[in-house]
């Protein structure tokens, strides 16, 4: 892996400032939206999924929807659901999700007797006991009330659409709402004919009887209850690309993309180019695409957030198409999310994380490396800003589901997911990460299933012949990250030097991960050395073929959750090198592009900021703002996303203000 994109640190804080005109992540719209929300009959789950007395197999829902499309724009529709299930263990009775708010039960049929629906919770009698597995089929008459309830939109504009996640399936259909169940869903639906209507899988047929349409969708693959959807409006527009399978040329999979009128045409032209080079991109990370169709659809301004993965039909908010980063984002899901869907809520960073994640691959696969990193990069730094200080995995979520503002939390759910996956990366090397990765999105037994933590730890474990678990324990199930305090000491009689690693966190674990430390020898040359800091104040001592001068605490930024403050002292036991005054020095290369080391010292304990401004005086970062231990320090500033000019640098403490001015040329 070539990397173009070094980042040599002594003291790192990473950037939250962002250029107006910069492109949201397709991270920061989904997460956004859903803060605000309130074949055969087979089914895979992994070992420690949820178990439940029964498995829905099959959703078959038939929905008239024809008066929706026109005024007074009612919200009430009369539909009807037949599913069928298998018993988990002896039932004569089954419970589903349906919300009391939004849904009135009219009757049940086939297998059911009797029903209670109270506390959003419908009670069905079976006609008889069923034994282990045994299948039964219910049928329910049910109505949606004329009320908005964040599940079932219809617009003034004639569209119709739904929205469902985390627990809106309930809202529209009943159904067990749950992300480890997952069955074969088929949607019957009569519109207007001037409508377009699409849902999961493959359009089976269409049915015109005057001005009536009746669609047919069905999908032969299994689907969470949160990603069935509905998405329609009188006289949307579709276009229809096709991507030829890379087992089979002659095969192709249909991608549908339905927009409104007066939408974007370029940013619709440059997704209808770009989706079949991505389709082909996660198809070699992640195996080949797994559904018989996908597609896209722009909704109108009550989806007023980024997108939805609704499974093989993702919806975007209107003019959704000018956002590569959303629908990169967003389409990613379809394998790591959809195909593969988190077993509880409690896992939702395997959906989430791995999304956010492949953002940065896609940046890589169509920009290069240090496009990449600096994704990664902008990621670390939205969660060091924002984060509330919580693990990513929160056992009790898996039977308590929280607030979207938890679930969906951008910094942890987003990005320290993300973040994680580059670092498993630089612990594991690229061959052996996406190779594992590979093998886990393409294990049969996994496919159109669900997975829990605890068991993608396992697999990555078999995958990599490796126990990755001290990994994923501290980065998945414990908050915060690592503050780092290094110091080194170099001596230049005998080419040795000698390095101590310590952690200063109150809070979390210790954090054990491999280190590179990068060493500049006497001449200019500079070496690199890795170690594996296993233990608080470890120590390392290294010998060169030539004097050691200086030393960079992971120069490339590998560690990207963690801060790092490294000191130069006279010797590992002594005290650090300090000076009678406060000083800030110049900073060096200057010019400089896209890094520059700063140098400053601090006499005595206090609080310090250095912030950086640009040439007419608007801050464009703070990098230090902490209580700081006398010394001599370094911090190095990347400028990457940064235009070329002149900018200024600030250290400020209670006794001690100076600003230097630096030029950045590119």
């Amino acid at each position: 892996m070539k990397r173009v994109f070094p980042l040599i640190i002594s003291i790192f804080m990473f950037c939250t400032v962002h250029a107006q005109e910069k492109m949201k992540s397709g991270a920061e719209l989904c997460s956004e939206g859903k803060q605000q929300r309130t074949s055969s009959f087979g089914k895979i789950a992994s070992l420690n999924s949820p178990k439940h007395s029964f498995d829905v197999l099959h959703y078959a829902l038939t929905i008239d929807l024809y008066k929706n499309y026109f005024s007074p724009f009612p919200k009430s529709f009369i539909a009807s659901v037949k599913l069928i299930a298998r018993a988990d263990t002896t039932i004569s009775s089954i419970t589903l999700d349906a919300d009391n708010t939004s849904l009135t039960i009219d009757s049940i049929r086939s297998a059911g007797t009797t029903f209670k629906h109270a506390g959003n919770i419908l009670t069905i009698q079976l006609d008889k006991t069923y034994l282990l597995n045994d299948t039964f089929a219910v049928t329910i008459h049910y109505q949606h009330k004329d009320l908005s309830d964040a599940a079932f939109y219809v617009g003034t504009d004639g569209m119709v659409f739904t929205d469902a996640e985390p627990e809106g399936a309930r809202k529209w259909f009943p159904c067990w709402d749950k992300p480890s169940d997952k069955a074969t869903v088929e949607l019957t639906a009569k519109t207007p004919t001037t409508v377009k209507l699409g849902s999961n899988g493959l359009l089976k047929d269409t049915t015109r009887i005057g001005d009536t349409l009746t669609y047919h969708w069905v999908s032969n693959e299994p689907v969470s209850t949160y990603l069935v959807v509905i998405s329609s409006k009188i006289n949307y527009n579709l276009d229809i690309v096709y991507w030829k399978k890379l087992s089979n040329q002659k095969d192709s999979i249909p991608i549908y993309l339905y927009w409104n009128q007066g939408e974007s045409a370029s940013g619709l032209n440059n997704i209808k180019t770009k989706i079949i080079s991505m389709t082909t991109r996660y198809s070699q990370l992640f195996g080949e695409h797994p559904f018989q169709k996908n597609g896209f659809a722009t909704m109108n301004s009550s989806f007023t957030w980024g997108g939805m993965e609704n499974q093989t039909l993702t919806s975007l908010l209107p003019n959704g198409y000018n956002n590569e980063n959303l629908v990169s984002h967003e389409y990613a899901h379809q394998w790591l999310g959809d195909m593969i869907t988190c077993a509880t809520w409690a896992d939702i960073w395997l959906n989430e994380g791995f999304a956010t994640y492949s953002e940065a691959l896609w940046y890589e696969y169509s920009a290069g490396y240090s496009r990449y990193k600096t994704d990664i990069v902008s990621n670390a730094a939205g969660y060091l800003s924002s984060n509330p200080g919580r693990a990513m995995y929160v056992p009790s979520w898996a039977v308590t589901t929280p607030s979207t503002g938890l679930l969906f939390n951008t910094a942890v759910t987003y990005y320290k997911g993300a973040c994680v996956l580059h670092m498993l990366r630089y612990v594991l090397g690229d061959s052996t990460f996406f190779a594992a990765l590979h093998s886990y999105a393409t294990n049969p037994s996994l496919k159109f299933g669900n997975i829990t933590t605890d068991d993608f730890i396992q697999i990555m474990n078999t995958n990599t012949k490796q126990d990755l678990t001290w990994f994923f324990d501290q980065w998945v199930k414990v908050a915060n990250h690592p503050l780092y305090t290094v110091q080194y000491s170099v001596n230049a009689y005998d080419s040795t030097a000698k390095v101590s690693i310590a952690q200063t966190q109150t809070t979390g674990a210790y954090w054990k991960m491999p280190v590179v430390l990068k060493f500049t020898l006497q001449g200019g040359k500079d070496t690199t050395v890795k170690v594996f800091n296993a233990a608080n104040k470890d120590s390392f001592s290294f010998k060169f073929p030539s004097a050691p001068m200086t030393m960079v605490f992971d120069p490339d930024n590998d560690i990207v959750l963690k801060t790092a403050v490294t000191q130069k002292v006279l010797s590992i036991k002594n005290e650090p090198v300090t000076a009678t005054d406060y000083s800030l020095r110049q900073n060096f290369p200057n010019p400089f592009n896209p890094a520059t080391t700063i140098e400053f010292v601090v006499p005595g304990t206090g609080h310090v900021q250095l912030q950086i401004f640009d040439n007419i005086g608007r801050e464009v970062e703070t990098v230090l703002n902490q209580t700081m231990a006398q010394g001599v320090y370094s911090i190095v500033w990347n400028a990457a996303q940064y235009p070329s000019g002149m900018y200024y640098y600030r250290l400020r403490t209670a006794h001690f203000t100076e600003t230097r001015k630096m030029s950045l040329i590119k």
